[in-house]
């Protein structure tokens, strides 16, 4: 399917833009605006926009590796950041589906040596997946960050089970944990008996056709991939595994992909590889706790952020953001559209104001 998308993507470009003014304006103008951004002989990013099964737009820029001069493709892969999460969240919803595990099962029964049981007994499996258990974030990264650099997921949940009272109800509000994440990871290796990578990597990338993407369970790959990179005074220094601390947690940003295996990602979600359309339709729409009490309306799936339609797109957005050390990363789906719009940096960008122009663009020359 790879090969065919990328076969096709200029001719279904056209295709898809026919109804613009001028058709090779979109493609000009989103090459332009990344262009300007990501300079060729710096770090960059990889970028796509899907319709349907076809590509209205692909390109690399800039560099994977500034020591070794290796320019970024639309293979190249990166961090994703927290886009893992959503591998999490099926690998949870899978299991879920087969009978396994229920989202009403609380933390007590998966970790009975939480300080505080009444804690564990309060918060479910679908608080830690749409980030509403109130459970605090106890790890001293700051102060401990050597010990962070290679703490993985276990060491990363650790401190949370010695948590002493919540920050509030579990369903109440909304509170973003890296944490959560960590500890559905570990709950899927307890109900699958394996590494919860190996169960993500087998059971949903593997049925995406995602054949190069990995998890990592400690240390990256240190060979074809992207390294990440921030700027200070004026130079760039690499920022990624042994610079920054938490990367080797990898339950809440330990995936590695490429723009084009995402497309094929967003492709099996749509037509139900590794899930049936019942759930994927439950992950990506809002969950409605029975006790909210913020002031803002819910708006979280099952680990998807929810934009509901609004001017002046009016459409549905589904999406999701990554932020790890020096990689930057988004995934925007606009599922009754078939649209989806993908970035994945290596150097610190303005992923809000990248995903609004790119958005802009295909309102603009009715890409949908």
């Amino acid at each position: 399917m790879k090969n065919t998308l990328l076969a096709l993507a200029l001719v279904t470009f056209l295709w898809a833009c026919q109804e613009a003014p001028n058709a090779s304006t979109f493609s000009s103008e989103l090459d332009a605006l990344f262009q300007t951004q990501l300079p060729a002989d710096e770090p960059g990013g990889a970028v796509l926009a899907l319709r349907g099964d076809s590509i209205l737009f692909s390109g690399g820029y800039g560099l994977a590796d500034l020591e070794a001069g290796e320019k970024i493709t639309p293979n190249t892969l990166f961090n994703t950041g927290s886009i893992s999460k959503t591998f999490v969240a099926y690998g949870i919803l899978k299991l879920r589906d087969e009978g396994a595990l229920s989202l009403e099962d609380s933390l007590g029964l998966y970790f009975p040596d939480f300080d505080n049981p009444e804690i564990a007994d309060k918060v479910r499996i679908k608080h830690l997946l749409s980030h509403t258990s109130g459970l605090p974030d106890l790890r001293k990264v700051d102060e401990d960050s050597l010990f962070y650099l290679t703490a993985k997921d276990q060491e990363n949940w650790e401190p949370i089970k010695r948590a002493q009272a919540l920050n509030f109800e579990p369903g109440e509000k909304f509170q973003y944990s890296n944490p959560a994440f960590n500890g559905l990871a570990l709950i899927i290796e307890q109900v699958a008996g394996r590494k919860w990578q190996d169960y993500v990597h087998q059971e949903i990338m593997l049925p995406a056709g995602m054949e190069n993407s990995t998890i990592t369970d400690g240390p990256y790959p240190e060979e074809g991939v992207a390294h990440a990179y921030e700027k200070e005074n004026g130079q760039y220094r690499e920022c990624d595994y042994g610079e920054y601390p938490t990367f080797a947690a990898a339950g809440n940003g330990g995936v590695w992909s490429s723009v084009n295996e995402l497309a094929q990602y967003e492709l099996a979600i749509r037509r139900g590889a590794f899930l049936d359309d019942t759930t994927i339709a439950e992950s990506r729409r809002v969950y409605q706790p029975s006790n909210w009490a913020d002031s803002l309306p819910p708006f979280l799936g099952f680990s998807w952020f929810i934009d509901a339609p609004a001017p002046p797109l009016n459409v549905r957005i589904v999406k999701h953001t990554g932020s790890q050390g020096g990689f930057r990363a988004f995934y925007l789906s606009i599922p009754e559209k078939e649209i989806l719009y993908v970035a994945l940096f290596n150097r610190p960008v303005d992923v809000e104001t990248l995903m609004a122009k790119g958005l802009a663009l295909m309102k603009k020359y009715d890409c949908f």
